[in-house]
Order: C-alpha cells, then sequence, then structure tokens
C-alpha cells in the first residue's frame, strides 16, 4: 500500500509542472514587450503629438506618405525645396506631412517649378522673373552744325575744309561748299532758306557745310574756288560744289547751273545729291 503511494506522487510531480517554471513561462513574454517598446521608443524618439489626439502618429504618417511622394515625383525642382525646408525632428516631420492637404503640396509643387525660371533668369545678371533687357542699338550720329548767314572772310577755309572732309569720312556725310560773298543778293536769299527748319534739317542729317567768302580780296579762298570749280568763267553766286568724304567732286552748280533759291528748289537739291 505505502509503495503505490509513492509511485502515485512520484507520477504526480514528474506530470505536474513546477510553480517556478509556470511563473517563468508568464514574465518571459512580459519582459520581451517591454524590451520592443524599448527599442521603438529609442529608434523613433519622443512623440510631439498631444495627449488625446485622435489617430496614431503612426496612421498620419502612413497618410500622409502618399501626398509627399506626389509633391517630391512631380518635380526635381519641388523635392529639392521640400529637402530644404523639412525640420530637423523625424516625429516633427511626421506631423507637419500629416496637417498638410494634397491641394496645398500641389499647389507648393507649383510654386516650386516656377520659382526655377526666376532663379535661373537672376543668374544670367538680370532680376528675378524679369528678362534681361535686350543690346541697345548705336544710336544715329547727332545732326552736323549749320553755320550761320555770311560769310567770315578772317577764316581760314582751308582747314574747314580738311575738317569737314575728316568728319565726313567718320559719319559717311557729304561736304557742301558754299562759295559767295556777303554783298551778294543771291547768297543772302539762300541763307534764308538754309535758315528754314526743313531745310536745316536736311543740312544737318546730310552735309556738312563750308561757307567760304570770294567777295573779297582772299587770293586762298579764290585759288579754292578754281580748285572745286575749274570751269572757269564768270561765276554766278553762290557756287555750291558737293564734294565726297574722299575728296572727289559730285557736282558744281557754275556748270550745272543754281536751284531755284526757294525751299523746294534747294531742298530738291539736297536730296538728290544726299548720301
Amino acid at each position: 500500500m505505502s509503495s503505490r503511494l509513492l509511485r502515485s506522487v512520484r507520477a504526480a510531480r514528474r506530470t505536474t509542472p513546477s510553480r517556478s517554471a509556470t511563473l517563468l513561462g508568464r514574465r518571459l513574454p512580459l519582459a520581451a514587450a517591454v524590451v520592443v517598446a524599448a527599442g521603438l521608443t529609442a529608434a523613433c524618439g519622443p512623440s510631439s503629438e498631444p495627449v488625446g489626439s485622435s489617430a496614431p502618429a503612426g496612421a498620419r504618417s502612413s497618410a500622409a506618405l502618399p501626398a509627399a511622394t506626389e509633391s517630391a515625383s512631380a518635380s526635381p525642382d519641388a523635392s529639392a525645396s521640400v529637402s530644404a525646408s523639412a525640420p530637423a525632428s523625424p516625429s516633427a516631420s511626421v506631423s507637419a506631412s500629416a496637417s498638410a492637404s494634397p491641394s496645398a503640396s500641389a499647389a507648393g509643387t507649383r510654386a516650386g517649378s516656377s520659382a526655377s525660371p526666376s532663379r535661373a533668369g537672376s543668374g544670367s545678371g538680370g532680376s528675378a522673373g524679369t528678362p534681361s533687357k535686350p543690346a541697345k542699338t548705336s544710336a544715329a550720329p547727332a545732326p552736323a552744325r549749320i553755320p550761320g548767314p555770311g560769310y567770315d572772310s578772317s577764316a581760314d577755309a582751308q582747314k574747314q575744309i580738311d575738317a569737314a572732309l575728316r568728319a565726313a569720312t567718320s559719319d559717311g556725310r557729304m561736304v557742301l561748299l558754299d562759295f559767295g560773298a556777303n554783298w551778294c543778293g543771291n547768297c543772302k536769299a539762300a541763307d534764308k532758306v538754309f535758315a528754314q527748319p526743313a531745310t536745316s534739317a536736311l543740312l544737318g542729317d546730310s552735309y556738312h557745310l563750308v561757307k567760304i567768302d570770294i567777295g573779297g580780296n582772299s587770293s586762298a579762298n579764290s585759288a579754292l574756288l578754281r580748285k572745286y570749280s575749274p570751269s572757269g568763267g564768270t561765276y554766278t553766286m553762290p557756287v555750291l560744289v558737293v564734294v565726297s568724304p574722299s575728296g572727289a567732286l559730285r557736282t558744281d552748280t557754275h556748270v550745272t547751273g543754281n536751284p531755284s533759291l526757294t525751299a523746294e528748289g534747294i531742298n530738291s537739291f539736297l536730296r538728290t545729291w544726299a548720301p
């Protein structure tokens, strides 16, 4: 009888787990859960969500992921802008992405795309968003100076002609030599026409005018008349001679005859021999 009791007790001990083993089996899952929670906290950092938030941070992060992906793939400039402006904290970045609506993300993408040409424009030297101005074309030369009425008997006519030829070589105008005298009525009539606005504009645009006195006793000025109007004979004043910048004779009114000393006559003559 006693031997049967001992055998049954021993068998019960072998088949029944000990209390310590049972407690250990209950504590191991709990310890593993604590270790996993501690690892997640260390990896993600402290949560910036306020207590009582309606949705966990993980859910909002996964909801914001499509919008962020769409914004990043829409434009290289937009993705650069997003990465430059992202906050340092990972949880703060998730919170900011979750609060932005898809429409706001698309608007930011469009803004980033439109900002790119402005930056390119400013790099090329112009102001941002403003196209650079085109290069200025060279302005037309200023009108040539028109001498006043009358003839200066003391002037060095040869020097004046040389200066006019140099200026004509530079700007392409013709040189108009006006041989006359202060007592000549026709010369005074021509001076009145030269002073009119339309004729003065023609002269300034197309000619360098040199007035040479041949009414006095200047042998030098008389020699210039024979040089530029070599046909000789009796001269009818004013004698108008057009010379090219190279010094070649183009016309001589001593040979061809003077135009009518009116605005129409002189303007027609000036247009005919203009460059």
